[in-house]
């Protein structure tokens, strides 16, 4: 059984620090590889400043490709919409049940507001939780605090904001150096956020 460590995101951008966070997972922790799946734009919100999903998958592509350990996953896109973490996570097993055990990657801040996620208690029963650190405001639930499924890992704390590259790139600022190269070469190319 591999186990898959699933990394949710918009990336909209996908930024070094998505970058450095799953590959400091599956470096030093006993993830085998990590899936960078894109969540499809909601057709029940419309929010102009998010790209198309073909586009951000393909900057995740581009991003993970010179990984090995790293793979780019569009899984969400072929689910019913609105959909939640407990039904991506039953169609990854029914799909893949005897080859990969998935766990889920979250930052601290989503581990805080995790017990409002639809399914919480099925996830964290079937499901191992790898959390990274993030500077945000409020406590972790004293019931996450020590269970024996959800691992803290010492990953570098990342403030880098997709929010914010999108702003200042539009401002004319330079904002190369906070994506991969490969992903700043197509978001030039087809001109986005400007």
């Amino acid at each position: 059984m591999k186990r898959t460590g699933l990394f949710f995101g918009t990336f909209n951008p996908i930024h070094i620090g998505h970058l450095v966070i799953a590959n400091h997972m599956v470096e030093f922790s006993d993830l085998e590889e990590v899936w960078m799946v894109v969540t499809p734009k909601s057709p029940f919100k419309a929010k102009e400043s998010l790209l198309d999903n073909h586009h951000r998958y393909q900057m995740v592509y581009e991003a993970v490709s010179p990984y090995p350990k790293l793979r780019a996953s569009d899984i969400e896109f072929g689910l019913p919409q609105p959909n939640y973490t407990i039904a991506t996570l039953t169609h990854l097993y029914e799909e893949y049940g005897d080859s990969r055990e998935f766990a889920l990657i979250m930052g601290e801040d989503n581990l805080k507001h995790f017990h409002k996620w639809k399914g919480y208690e099925s996830i964290l029963e079937h499901h191992h939780l790898y959390v990274y650190p993030r500077i945000s405001e409020a406590e972790v639930p004293d019931a996450f605090q020590e269970h024996p499924r959800i691992h803290r890992v010492d990953a570098p704390i990342m403030e880098i904001s997709s929010t914010f590259i999108r702003r200042e790139h539009k401002a004319g600022k330079n904002i190369r150096p906070l994506l991969p190269e490969r992903v700043w070469t197509y978001l030039d190319e087809m001109n986005f956020y400007r």
